[in-house]
């Protein structure tokens, strides 16, 4: 009797509808990189905005973050002449430059705590045990090339993006997105606006990083001068794509937009938004409760949400592993390369992925409503 194997392979890399992005790559590998079909031509590529965005996300860049030190520095191979997109998919690469792979050798039969190696396990039949493989938040390097390169298209419509750490741990600021002055985000190193949390932010994450432990946090988002009309009404509404975007981040544990939980604990007179007029912007919403959608399509109104992120799964802490023969062993874990708290750098992935569903739907929006000349 002949025996057939099923192998699994890796699907569902691509993000997006028209403006499509697939990411590869591997923490340990050669090299990240992403591919970004769809996107229109005769767009300004802005080389300075790609490396600003990388920047931003990049690790080594603050005393809270980890010490593997990527310069992250793009080459892109594809889809550009003369500064200009030209229609043909856009090829970013980002190589991996201060991997050290050796340091996860002593964790090459056993699975970690909270970590992605036991379900990879099961699904492809073994995992890459160096920095998680494709698990890895390196992964998220590809995106925010993504990110940057929407945001270039999405430029000429004034859209902006405002994101910024709103809690870690158990501090959290108390003030409203319209109370913060949100040109002050990248201020400090925990990029929150808010003076009176900030420094508390960044002694708790240093507290935890001694102790060789980790924190989790929440990521506000805020998308102003967006359109009215994105989003398709029932299984492409705006903020359901928002929502899928941001958990499939690494560590993202929760979505949320406009009042999210809190509008589950008010009547329907008290949750009720109710519209206003103005001669120069027209109809709007007053209040906003519902975070710039209504029906799954985007109002005009300003786009806020919150992403939650759990702790950082690598602490020094953990000893006790379990083997694929369902054997306990206790591991020494060295001092590690990692985010205490990967809130701060989480910003503008989460950013990023905004702005790739934003540009995203906007090209549909364009495509399904086309007007007669």
């Amino acid at each position: 009797m002949q025996i057939c194997l099923i192998k699994f392979q890796m699907s569902a890399n691509t993000f997006g509808t028209i403006f499509k992005v697939t990411t590869f790559g591997e923490s340990h590998g050669p090299m990240v990189g992403v591919v970004i079909d769809g996107c229109p031509s005769d767009i300004y590529f802005d080389h300075a905005l790609l490396l600003l965005e990388l920047q931003k996300r990049r690790p080594g860049q603050s005393f809270l973050t980890t010490e593997r030190n990527e310069t992250d520095t793009p080459q892109v191979v594809s889809g550009i002449y003369e500064n200009k997109t030209t229609g043909a998919p856009i090829t970013i690469l980002i190589k991996n430059e201060d991997k050290k792979s050796d340091d996860y050798l002593i964790y090459k039969d056993v699975f970690r705590p909270s970590h992605a190696d036991f379900t990879y396990w099961k699904k492809y039949g073994n995992y890459d045990y160096r920095g998680g493989g494709r698990a890895s938040a390196r992964e998220t390097t590809a995106r925010v090339a993504a990110g940057a390169v929407a945001k270039m298209l999405l430029k000429p419509y004034d859209i902006g993006f405002f994101t910024y750490t709103s809690q870690i741990g158990e501090i959290k600021t108390e003030l409203d997105y319209h109370q913060l002055d949100l040109l002050k985000i990248e201020d400090n190193a925990v990029r929150c606006p808010d003076e009176s949390c900030s420094e508390k932010m960044i002694q708790q994450i240093l507290k935890a990083k001694e102790k060789g432990d980790s924190l989790g946090g929440i990521v506000t988002c805020v998308i102003k001068n967006c359109p009215a009309g994105l989003g398709e009404p029932v299984f492409d509404k705006i903020e359901a794509d928002l929502a899928k975007a941001m958990l499939s981040i690494n560590a993202t544990k929760g979505f949320e937009i406009g009042l999210g939980f809190k509008a589950a604990a008010m009547k329907g007179s008290e949750y009720n938004d109710s519209f206003g007029f103005d001669n120069k912007t027209g109809i709007y919403q007053k209040e906003n409760k519902s975070g710039g959608t209504l029906g799954g399509i985007s109002s005009g109104a300003d786009i806020y949400f919150n992403v939650a992120f759990k702790p950082v799964s690598t602490i020094e802490l953990n000893k006790k592993f379990m083997t694929k023969l369902g054997k306990e062993v206790e591991i020494k874990v060295k001092k590690g390369r990692h985010d205490p708290c990967v809130v701060p750098r989480a910003v503008p992935v989460v950013e990023a992925m905004a702005a790739i569903v934003l540009a995203d739907h906007l090209l549909r929006h364009n495509a399904t409503n086309v007007k007669k000349q």
